[in-house]
């Protein structure tokens, strides 16, 4: 049972307690998929685009609110291909705080990634601090909505303007999220969102681009195709990025129960927000404007006020079976393959710097019971 944060009694030690992970795939029921795999067994088209992929991209063009939509195999291969798409070389200009495909989608593209750092209170790209760090090599922004909050849209759209750049977001954590009625994923040139199977919407492994053409969504198409046009005909330098028709079907049904999972993540959300309240040393994140909320993480800060250190706290939550994770640390920019860029100086990234020292993320899953996040905050609270 959980006592209160007046109580000066803690509650006994349980040795036996199972164990609870940082997050945990949301799955709809096994018998539901039945139909979904014998209609794919029956009509023996596992992926090129056949009728389930075709019907999702159409179901999530709908429940996102966008036009065009191209469903990918994993989240990373369409930034590599949104990238390919904009024929992005030289600079681009992005974050240090987020997770590393972010930044390996540039590199693998061959493109220089320049870091600027977060936001204090969004964690997002810093829009006042990007347009320093624009050069005659800039050639776009990529910044993330980082844990589903929104990135200062209309600033970064102004910059880019004045200086001739395209805009690529990694959505990874923005599913369903809305501004003004208005759906996040039309902001930027193209828009990548990420299906992995700890997302709030997953299709076991997936990802999408969002694009705003018809003929910006053929061309995406075919680069994920190897760039074939026809049966003879290879016009472009492509990619096997297609999602296979299970991973569609699976999808097309986690649709009809992701609505339900929003809802119970907040539920989660706001139970935390009421337990841990009063913590002297331990902030949750605050929303920053009005949105849609898909509730995609719950970030906890550990300031120096807390009796321990965020590593000290990730330790004994570990020993006592409770599995957070320091989202995002270490930062990108100080991984060997990014270091010695200029831009990736500690002393450049000052906020992001001790955000990630402090950041941790709790469990938080649908199917998370509020027994156990009565554990997890009980362990928080009573050092």
């Amino acid at each position: 049972m959980f006592l209160g944060k007046n109580s000066t009694t803690p509650p006994p030690e349980v040795d036996e307690n199972p164990p609870i992970y940082v997050t945990q795939p949301s799955l709809p029921p096994l018998e539901e998929f039945q139909y979904y795999l014998e209609s794919i067994w029956e009509n023996k088209i596992l992926t090129n685009g056949g009728p389930f992929h075709k019907s999702l991209e159409q179901a999530l063009c709908e429940y996102l609110g966008v036009q065009h939509i191209s469903l990918f195999s994993n989240g990373t291969l369409a930034l590599l291909t949104a990238l390919k798409a904009l024929d992005i070389k030289g600079e681009v200009i992005t974050t240090p705080y987020t997770f590393i495909a972010t930044a390996h989608s540039l590199l693998w593209n061959g493109i220089d990634p320049v870091f600027v750092d977060i936001d204090p209170k969004t964690f997002n790209l810093a829009a006042d601090k990007i347009e320093a760090a624009i050069t005659t090599a800039t050639q776009a922004i990529l910044p993330v909505h980082c844990y589903g909050n929104p990135c200062d849209t209309q600033a970064i759209k102004n910059i880019a303007d004045r200086n001739d750049l395209k805009v690529i977001y990694d959505a990874a954590h923005a599913f369903g999220v809305k501004q003004r009625d208005r759906s996040l994923l039309l902001d930027g040139d193209l828009s990548v969102l990420s299906f992995h199977a700890t997302k709030v919407f997953n299709t076991f492994e997936g990802g999408a681009i969002i694009s705003h053409s018809a003929e910006m969504k053929k061309h995406i198409d075919n680069l994920k195709n190897f760039g074939i046009t026809d049966e003879v005909t290879v016009s472009e330098l492509g990619i096997n990025g297609k999602m296979s028709e299970i991973n569609a079907a699976f999808g097309l049904l986690q649709l009809q129960h992701v609505d339900k999972a929003i809802e119970r993540r907040g539920a989660i959300d706001k139970l935390y927000r009421k337990l841990l309240f009063g913590i002297s040393g331990i902030e949750c994140m605050e929303y920053q404007g009005v949105f849609t909320k898909n509730y995609s993480y719950f970030p906890i800060f550990v300031s120096e006020s807390y009796p321990i250190t965020r590593d000290k706290l990730y330790q004994k939550l570990c020993n006592q079976g409770i599995y957070s994770r320091k989202y995002f640390h270490p930062l990108i920019s100080q991984f060997p393959m990014y270091s010695k860029i200029p831009s990736a100086h500690p002393s450049s990234l000052p906020v992001a710097s001790k955000v990630a020292s402090q950041v941790l993320c709790l469990p938080l899953y649908p199917n998370l019971v509020d027994e156990d996040i009565e554990r997890i905050t009980n362990a928080i609270r009573y050092i």
